[in-house]
């Protein structure tokens, strides 16, 4: 599905997408199961989308194609700990593109409009997790000016 940007249409989303905000949930956990093998192999969740929906700390964005969702992210105002210069930063989440839109830049300008509304909002700071394994989204995120900070350690027992 080649679309162009100017055919899709970016809007903040509604307690009426919650439906497709779900089965986007599903997308996301599917595609990262290849990278944690401890992700419940039934349907599970990360987000607590209603929260999103109406918090004023959080803005998340879906992306349409003819009334259809194909993309969502989000970014929220959280507290810094204080050993940090910032009192506060923005987390990036519920980054996801169905396969059949990527590639297409959808992703960088979803960011790019979460980096508005996170400056807005007096932030300075962005954060977001990424699979280390996941080569193609930190790439992604790469491009969109991001760098590695951090890197989460586990051991299962």
């Amino acid at each position: 599905m080649n679309k162009k940007l100017s055919d899709l249409l970016f809007r903040e989303a509604s307690i009426e997408d919650l439906p497709s905000l779900r089965e986007l949930e599903q997308g996301v956990i599917d595609a990262e199961r290849p990278f944690n093998k401890q992700i419940k192999k039934e349907p599970t969740y990360y987000y607590d989308i209603e929260d999103l929906l109406s918090s004023d700390a959080a803005h998340l964005l879906v992306v349409e194609v003819n009334g259809r969702i194909i993309a969502t992210g989000y970014a929220q105002i959280r507290e810094s700990t204080p050993c940090f210069t910032h009192k506060k930063h923005a987390y990036l989440g519920f980054m996801y593109v169905l396969p059949d839109f990527r590639g297409q830049g959808v992703n960088s300008k979803i960011i790019e409009k979460l980096l508005m509304w996170s400056k807005q909002q007096d932030v300075e700071d962005c954060y977001l997790d990424v699979y280390v394994e996941n080569t193609s989204a930190i790439k992604a995120y790469e491009k969109v000016g991001f760098t590695s900070s951090l890197i989460e350690m586990k051991l299962a027992l």
